[in-house]
């Protein structure tokens, strides 16, 4: 084999695995925040963060390394400049967003398994860790302060569109299936003060989205309930709401969400897909790798509304309305095809209980 020393070096370095989680775990470990007031050594970072001193100590040699912390002849650490960003008060803090812990750092951990991606074109979380994505985050305890942290305390997405495009006047009653920690909800029952509705995710989702519900002072219209949208759903409820959800999950799992919401909404309910389309423009800066992870990471980042249209066909439910959409958000209403009018998905008024 012919090849070039540095070319090896690179290639070598660019495969480096010990680097990058080393950081995620300074980040989980808090260990910038943890020596923020006043230098440590090894045994009182362990004794600190609950963690093995003989390994966090290997731990912390490499981050000096790195030029991530700083040792004195004591043995005590400090935070170089290159690691006070690691820090949660930081102005531009990455210490969450890195975390091994954290809601995007365990969506990062996963794409060790993308060979499994390339050679099947599924997400690789669950052939590393056993369960879809969501499942895990949303059933293990472990990841409730990461939910706290990293979930949305605002509606995104162009989200705007639901609470302000869609009719409400007509219905009174709103399911938000999986509904994350409540945020939409939150603001849509604040913006039409008529409505009431309900979160429904898995527990540890629920229970965020219960008390946030409270502290916005919605309970007596508002609640959350610990539920996968894989199983029957609650009747009696207007509106089902599916917001972004589509995306993290293949067609036919898609297909079971939309026949479970329509079986629930009946004759007279509806179902509101709101469905965000993640494309990355060929133009984007390091458009390949985004690409990529998106393609790794959710079974279809990006469907048409077209494709949305055959997905609730399949689920036996039409077209009754079409909102305007955005590069992405898209605005469907559907409903049971046997109680659909004749001219289904013509832009119209949408028809509620």
């Amino acid at each position: 084999m012919s090849g070039n020393g540095s070319s090896v070096e690179i290639l070598l370095d660019m495969a480096d695995l010990i680097r990058p989680n080393a950081v995620r775990a300074a980040a989980a470990l808090k260990l910038a925040d943890h020596l923020a007031d006043r230098p440590m050594t090894a045994g009182e970072l362990a004794e600190r963060t609950g963690t093995h001193e003989g390994m966090l100590g290997r731990l912390l040699r490499y981050l000096v390394d790195l030029g991530i912390l700083a040792a004195d002849d004591a043995g005590r650490y400090t935070v170089a400049e290159l690691g006070e960003p690691l820090r949660r008060d930081h102005p531009q803090s990455v210490g969450q967003y890195l975390s091994a812990e954290g809601l995007f750092g365990r969506i990062e951990l996963g794409l060790v398994g993308l060979l499994h991606s390339v050679r099947t074109g599924e997400p690789c979380h669950a052939a590393v860790f056993g369960r879809d994505y969501w499942d895990e985050i949303n059933n293990d305890p472990a990841f409730v302060p990461a939910l706290e942290a990293e979930g949305n305390q605002r509606i995104a997405w162009d989200a705007e569109l639901i609470i302000e495009a869609y009719d409400w006047s007509r219905a009174r009653r709103v399911l938000d299936v999986g509904g994350n920690n409540g945020t939409l909800l939150i603001e849509l029952l604040t913006r039409h003060p008529h409505l009431h509705g309900t979160v429904l995710d898995l527990p540890n989702l629920a229970r965020i989205a219960q008390r946030r519900i409270e502290e916005a002072g919605l309970a007596e219209r508002a609640g959350a309930v610990a539920a996968s949208f894989f199983d029957p759903l609650p009747t009696g409820y207007d509106v089902y709401l599916l917001s972004g959800i589509l995306g993290d999950w293949n067609d036919e799992r898609s297909i079971a969400i939309l026949r479970n919401c329509a079986e629930a909404a009946g004759p007279e309910g509806r179902v509101l897909l709101a469905d965000i389309h993640l494309q990355v423009p060929a133009s984007a800066p390091n458009a390949a790798r985004l690409e990529l992870f998106l393609a790794a990471s959710m079974p279809r980042p990006s469907r048409t509304v077209d494709e949305l249209r055959e997905l609730g066909r399949r689920a036996g439910l039409r077209v009754t309305w079409e909102g305007p959409s955005t590069p992405v958000r898209s605005l469907l209403e559907l409903a049971p095809a046997e109680t659909a009018p004749a001219d289904a998905g013509a832009a119209r008024e949408p028809a509620h209980a």
